[in-house]
């Protein structure tokens, strides 16, 4: 397996002004986070809008992907559901295609027990032969995944090799770092060098869809040893961090991208443009980062 450490993009999925897939305008914001320095693609995932493609639509960008990326850095598809079976039929199809791993985020509005989410994750594992990556984001699923759980699947079960961490609880993800050799990987900008601190390999950013070489940035310093520098850069970068959460995500980031002229400015309902006064809010803080004019 390629080894999961420094920024991967969480990408945000383009689409035309009639809503459907913008294949060429994917693959040119591919090619910029490539010549950025961006370590990884993770296509399909929150950040994406997975939540609003068809599952023929989401196999389609996860194969578009694989196809322009060519094997230049790693691509982490995201293939997560409540659905255990339609987890197991996504990862499945990422694996025949080529994806290096799958991110798998933990069944949301059901609400598995900690058994529930264990049993989950090893079906999945045992149906795929693919590198799975556990997605904890309790603010978007409605439960969290406990240290303990995490241990047990990555000591039980084969296959299960990282985590995205996005509790928000350094307490949390420092037991996880305790009482288990799984890689972790940031699950929020905000909080990526604290997690490199405590042992974490990188970040599934958000940022990164504007920012690519600034996070790349960070987690070059601190796999290199320059870790003041990496403190310095990761600072300075906290504006923009909370600034892409101003509201809903995507929205935010995909406002400053349209703004930046990579993308059209076209969500998927129930996802719609931002209000007008949180869009004032972000491009104050994208005009300060000189992303806009």
């Amino acid at each position: 397996m390629r080894r999961l450490e420094g920024s991967f993009v969480a990408l945000a999925t383009p689409f035309t002004e009639k809503g459907a897939f913008d294949r060429e305008v994917y693959r040119a914001l591919i090619e910029w986070h490539i010549a950025s320095g961006t370590d990884g693609i993770v296509p399909c995932g929150c950040t994406g809008e997975a939540a609003t493609l068809s599952h023929k639509e989401q196999m389609g960008i996860i194969d578009f992907c694989l196809e322009v990326v060519a094997g230049r850095v790693p691509v982490v598809a995201g293939t997560g559901s409540n659905s255990t079976a339609e987890a197991i039929e996504l990862t499945r199809h990422a694996a025949e295609a080529g994806a290096d791993a799958a991110l798998l985020i933990t069944p949301y509005y059901n609400k598995p027990t900690p058994e529930g989410q264990f049993r989950h994750y090893r079906a999945i594992a045992e149906a795929a032969d693919i590198p799975i990556v556990l997605y904890n984001v309790p603010s978007r699923t409605g439960t969290n995944m406990l240290p303990e759980t995490v241990a047990r699947l990555a000591r039980e079960v084969k296959g299960i090799v990282a985590i995205k961490e996005a509790s928000g609880d350094i307490d949390q993800i420092a037991t996880i770092a305790s009482i288990s050799d799984i890689t972790i990987l940031s699950g929020n900008d905000s909080q990526t060098l604290p997690i490199l601190a405590l042992g974490g390999t990188g970040v599934i950013s958000v940022t990164a869809n504007v920012a690519p070489a600034q996070v790349a940035e960070v987690c070059r310093l601190w796999r290199g040893g320059e870790t003041a520098e990496a403190a310095r850069l990761h600072l300075k970068l906290m504006a923009l961090h909370k600034a892409v959460f101003i509201e809903t995500n995507p929205l935010p980031v995909k406002t400053i991208l349209a703004a930046m002229g990579r993308i059209k400015p076209v969500w998927r309902l129930p996802l719609c443009e931002m209000t007008a006064a949180g869009r004032e809010r972000l491009m104050a803080v994208a005009t300060q980062y000189g992303l806009v004019k």
